[in-house]
Order: C-alpha cells, then sequence, then structure tokens
C-alpha cells in the first residue's frame, strides 16, 4: 500500500549496489501504449539483461490489485491473469533468473500516521496525494485482493517474502537480509578478462 515504504527501501537496501550491474525500474499507470499491450508486456520490457540485478518499485501484481478493488476489467480475464502471472514467473525461474517478491505489510494506523506527517510537513507535501484518502476507504478490499495474489501467486519458482513494514528499521535489515541470502546462494562473480593479461601489462609498461 501506499506510504509503505518501497522507495525509501530501495533507496536504503539497493543504494549501495553497483549501479552499472542494477537497474531499477518504477511501474506507475499505464501508459496508451502499454494498454495497447497485454499487461505483462512492459515487465517483460523492463527485465533486467543477464549478470543485471532488477529492481521492480511496483510491479505486473498491479493488475490484479487495483484492477481487482476497481473493477477496471472483467472478471474472467482478471481470474486468468493469476494463472499467466504464474507462468511468466516459473518460465523466468527456468531462464535462470531470481526472483525475490518482497510484500510490503503496512498497518490502516501506520498508513494514517505517514500521510499525516506528509500533511504536516511543508517538505513532504509533493510525496502527497488527496486520493490516497479515497483508497484508504476500500481498505478491506485492497486487503482482500491482496490475501487473493498472495495465496494464488506463491509458487515454489517465486515465493512472496510478507515483510512487516511499520518499523523502518525492521523493514530495511529483513529485505537486506534476504537479498543477502539470495546474493549468498547466486555467488556472483566478475566475468573473466577477455584479453592477453601479461602482453597488455607490457604494452603498458612502454608507455
Amino acid at each position: 500500500m501506499d506510504t509503505s515504504g518501497k522507495g525509501g527501501t530501495v533507496k536504503h537496501v539497493i543504494g549501495l549496489f553497483n549501479p552499472s550491474g542494477c537497474r531499477i525500474r518504477a511501474f506507475k499507470a499505464p501508459t496508451p501504449e502499454e494498454r495497447n499491450h497485454p499487461f505483462l508486456w512492459r515487465i517483460m520490457m523492463a527485465l533486467p539483461q543477464p549478470g543485471e540485478i532488477g529492481i521492480f518499485d511496483r510491479s505486473h501484481y498491479e493488475d490484479v490489485l487495483i484492477a481487482r478493488v476497481r473493477d477496471l476489467v472483467p472478471r474472467s480475464r482478471l481470474d486468468r491473469r493469476y494463472g499467466q502471472i504464474n507462468h511468466f514467473e516459473k518460465s523466468l525461474a527456468e531462464d535462470g533468473v531470481t526472483v525475490v517478491k518482497v510484500f510490503l505489510h503496512l498497518s490502516y494506523e501506520e498508513q494514517r500516521n505517514r500521510l499525516l506527517e506528509r500533511l504536516d510537513n511543508p517538505e513532504k507535501h509533493w510525496k502527497f496525494n488527496p486520493g490516497d484518502i479515497e483508497e484508504r476507504s476500500v481498505w478491506p478490499a485492497y486487503r482482500e485482493a491482496y490475501e487473493v495474489a498472495l495465496e494464488r501467486c506463491s509458487t515454489d519458482e517465486a515465493p512472496w517474502y510478507l515483510v512487516p513494514a511499520d518499523r523502518k528499521w525492521y523493514r530495511n535489515w529483513a529485505i537486506s537480509k534476504l537479498l543477502l541470502e539470495h546474493l549468498e546462494a547466486l555467488d556472483p562473480a566478475y566475468p573473466p578478462g577477455d584479453f592477453d593479461v601479461a602482453e597488455c601489462r607490457r604494452l603498458l609498461l612502454m608507455t
């Protein structure tokens, strides 16, 4: 949900990554071009290249969350999307991609406090969206939508990780720990040089 700290998490946890090997993409409301394609198209266009780490701020799950709450698509089409998501994520895993999905679980009361903080601090007015107040009126519908998505789209290939987000320090620590465990399992290494090291060293000493 809004104010759960997606941007803050990316800044805190991902900020120390080498930017040459890290690709960050924030997904907002679909553009007219994106609406002319299947809902997973824009996600596919943003996938990291081999050897890169990709971070998504929001994702294809928007298309089964807000779409469900706001009845943006027929329910029959919405129900098919869960299976399409599972198939898509399984194909990524089969191609050697490690998918880490994190749900930042924010309480109703804490969201109110964070929205009030944005209103009370002029320097944070840019972060406030009056529409967030109206969105709170359908909190139970969002909770149900999240429950359905988590239940139907947590698979062996791409499980969901639920992280409590009311305490920012714990949120940041938990996600850092989670990513560290996955990186250690991947055991990444720099690619070997494709040149003659000794010869290059000899030539360099001559300059």
